[in-house]
């Protein structure tokens, strides 16, 4: 059997590749793996050294600070349009992923339906748009996935003293500490004090969201009522689908599930959005506002994950897969290793492994 060789580009943070690194370590058979640093000066005369050897960069963009976002993207842009070199996520899923001013223009530019945005740079041009807008608003930090950055405006007042923040010399921080829309805080923080190293991670990610206000553009967005969220994960053929239930006013974050069988036109939607955009690794955030009438709300190709899967029909665990023109369940685990190794599973057979 033929055993191919993945490169993981990590990012700045230590731990964030780790899941790839476990899913390469559970296929060993079939891969080996090499880890470059994407954020170090040498990093291109890494990239090409790899490059005769390597089948596939394996991506893990980052999503806490904005400087090194936009570091990965122009780098995963030399590594995809410049090198040519096959890369997974696609290029595309690491733009839009934890860049939210680019992902409504995206969607906004394919014709893809979600919730009214504007982006505004001018604070005279935001102030203005209050005039013609019905309240509540959303406010929308560009980077910061789990409901960090989005705040409820619920009148014009608020909407003006938010503007003030964001257009201010300190801008506006996103939620830097737990999050306790999560519930179970305390047994989250225990756990904490018992590993030291989740707790050095977790106060360094802390101390680098605080450090990383959002200043100088805001992000308006109509808010959709709602109970609820669909999560829509698609990678390669597979397809999952539960409900994101709300806490609070918002579902993102929450970790409140409901694995109801999920609709089949849900299923169809993205499907269309995956084989389109010729996507391969997502998850979609969907808002139904009507039976069949879907609005997407967020779009990650990295995404986090709670439970070992990610959705249960008739109360089982499997996946969904469109075969001989019809949607197929298959009962199984194939969200192991939050995900990875259905990605490396994808991997391999693009690759024809």
């Amino acid at each position: 059997m033929r055993k191919f060789r993945l490169c993981i580009l990590r990012n700045e943070n230590d731990e964030d590749h780790l899941l790839w690194v476990k899913a390469c370590e559970d296929c060993s058979s079939e891969v080996e793996y090499q880890i470059i640093d994407l954020t170090a000066a040498n990093w291109l005369e890494v990239v090409r050294e790899a490059a005769n050897e390597c089948s596939c960069f394996l991506a893990r963009p980052p999503g806490i600070r904005t400087a090194f976002k936009q570091l990965y993207d122009e780098r995963v842009y030399i590594i995809s349009e410049m090198l040519k070199l096959p890369l997974y996520p696609s290029p595309t899923e690491i733009y839009i992923y934890e860049n939210k001013r680019f992902l409504y223009s995206w969607l906004k530019a394919i014709g893809l339906p979600h919730p009214t945005t504007k982006v505004f740079y001018s604070y005279e041009e935001a102030v203005h748009s209050l005039d013609n807008v019905a309240f509540p608003i959303v406010g929308k930090a560009n980077i910061g996935a789990s409901g960090s950055g989005v705040r409820i405006l619920k009148n014009n007042s608020d909407a003006r003293t938010y503007l003030g923040k964001v257009f201010s010399s300190s801008g506006i921080a996103r939620r830097w500490g737990p999050n306790l829309d999560k519930g179970g805080l305390l047994t989250r923080g225990f756990h904490s004090l018992l590993d030291p190293y989740e707790l050095k991670d977790k106060l360094q990610r802390y101390r680098q969201v605080r450090q990383d206000p959002q200043k100088g553009f805001v992000i308006f967005q109509e808010y959709i009522p709602h109970s609820f969220e669909w999560r829509v994960v698609a990678i390669g053929d597979s397809y999952f689908a539960h409900k994101k239930l709300k806490a609070g006013e918002k579902a993102s974050g929450s970790l409140l599930k409901e694995y109801s069988n999920p609709p089949l036109y849900l299923l169809d939607f993205v499907r269309h959005i995956m084989t389109s955009q010729q996507f391969l690794s997502q998850a979609i955030d969907i808002f139904e506002v009507g039976p069949g009438n879907l609005l997407i709300n967020e779009m990650q190709c990295i995404f986090g994950q709670s439970d070992s899967f990610q959705m249960l029909v008739n109360g089982r665990p499997g996946r969904y897969r469109f075969i001989d023109n019809r949607w197929a369940f298959e009962e199984g685990e194939f969200n192991r290793n939050e995900s990875y190794n259905l990605r490396i599973h994808h991997i391999l057979k693009i690759l024809g492994g």
